[in-house]
């Protein structure tokens, strides 16, 4: 499964990327002393799509230590370890405009996909996000949503989802955790993907493992961001008693992982991610769950991921099962939008990039309206024709 995976990634990152190597490679050049990290915008511009609610949004990173917790994959390196970028809804004009991810950063991405050269990790790096660092906070109080992202993936692979949520009147926590991903670096350097090392020797079980591991790194994010002593300076913006949980591939997983340890977290989201770690067999407390895949591998009866078909019957609250046409397992994260810019797409994952991102953010924010808002959403009721892609794949409950 990870060998699969990990095979598309690099395949769709290399549509993405490759062809900017006849690009002129300019980077981004810091703005003048006193904006933070703004950057100006370079040759080759690079965009995600623009958010689609009413608020600004404002990006700060919080980096996190459990010192009650050992790596689990590299215990002598002691406390567990997470860094968190955390978008919220902000007021408009405020801020210095962020960056996507740091040049460091886009160069390890690069560098893992055999793509050192073809294109320059400053471009990369400084693709519009539409966040703010240093915005000020919106007056209110918002739900809070975690994202996960895939198996060996960072968080920014979810930053349009996540600015989106933003927009729209969520405080969103974009997780990265230690020794999990191959380009993230932590304020002490970039860490290596120890957990790829473990579940190539554990296989199916180390990837239950990561979920679980995610179930506990979790709850500590919580209490850190909503406890008597937060770690995030605008955690006053959080609505406590409104949490929920989205995630790509194992992060999704992990969604389920971490409802099933933690009551907190009242809704959650699995984005074409196998159920390793399962569903316990008494359901989740009749919490809602809405699993969103592709229809060539997650459509029910299928023989690919059969733990959906086994998963669906174990969820005992408000459910839904999506699966959309010409999805490829990437289409919820940011690839797609990249690669689209560049005039490149996938051709085992058809789906227009621009319809990624609509359905991806749509229904990801039509769900968290209605269960931690309380907004009816139709969207959710059954198929839409505005929407053709996306199938309702069981009766809904």
């Amino acid at each position: 499964m990870r060998t699969r995976h990990r095979t598309l990634a690099a395949s769709l990152l290399v549509l993405a990327l490759g062809a900017t190597a006849t690009l002129p490679a300019v980077a981004a050049t810091p703005a003048p002393a006193g904006n933070g990290s703004a950057l100006t915008t370079p040759a080759q511009q690079l965009r995600l799509p623009a958010p689609t609610g009413p608020y600004a949004v404002g990006e700060d990173t919080v980096h996190l230590r459990d010192t009650g917790r050992a790596d689990p994959y590299v215990p002598e390196a002691g406390a567990r370890e997470l860094l968190v970028s955390v978008f919220y809804p902000a007021r408009a004009g405020t801020g210095a405009r962020a960056p996507y991810m740091s040049a460091k950063e886009a160069e390890l991405l690069l560098e893992d996909k055999g793509l050192t050269g073809a294109v320059a990790p400053e471009v990369v790096g400084a693709t519009e996000t539409y966040a703010r660092t240093g915005a000020a906070p919106a007056r209110g109080r918002f739900p809070l949503v975690v994202l996960s992202p895939g198996f060996g993936q960072s968080r920014f692979s979810l930053t349009a989802l996540a600015a989106d949520l933003a927009s729209r009147g969520y405080v969103v926590a974009a997780v990265d955790h230690a020794h999990e991903s191959v380009s993230t670096v932590f304020p002490g350097g970039a860490l290596p993907c120890a957990a790829c090392d473990y579940v190539e020797r554990a296989g199916y079980e180390g990837y239950a493992e990561v979920a679980r591991g995610r179930a506990k790194d979790v709850p500590f994010l919580l209490d850190r961001l909503t406890g008597s002593h937060p770690a995030w300076r605008y955690a006053s913006m959080i609505d406590r008693r409104r949490i929920g949980m989205a995630g790509h591939s194992i992060g999704g997983d992990s969604a389920a992982s971490t409802m099933a340890a933690d009551r907190r977290v009242r809704a959650g989201v699995n984005m074409d991610g196998t159920f390793f770690d399962p569903v316990p067999a008494q359901g989740l407390r009749g919490r809602p769950f809405m699993m969103l895949g592709t229809e060539a591998d997650h459509a029910s009866g299928g023989t690919f991921d059969t733990t959906w078909d086994r998963d669906w019957a174990r969820l005992d609250g408000w459910k839904r099962w999506l699966t959309v046409a010409g999805a490829g397992h990437f289409t919820f994260t940011d690839l797609p939008l990249l690669g689209a810019q560049l005039g490149i797409s996938d051709p085992s994952a058809p789906l227009p990039a621009d319809r990624s991102g609509d359905i991806t953010r749509d229904y990801v924010a039509a769900f968290f309206d209605l269960h931690l808002k309380g907004v009816p959403q139709r969207l959710l009721a059954g198929p839409t024709p505005g929407n053709p892609e996306v199938t309702f794949q069981a009766p809904a409950r």
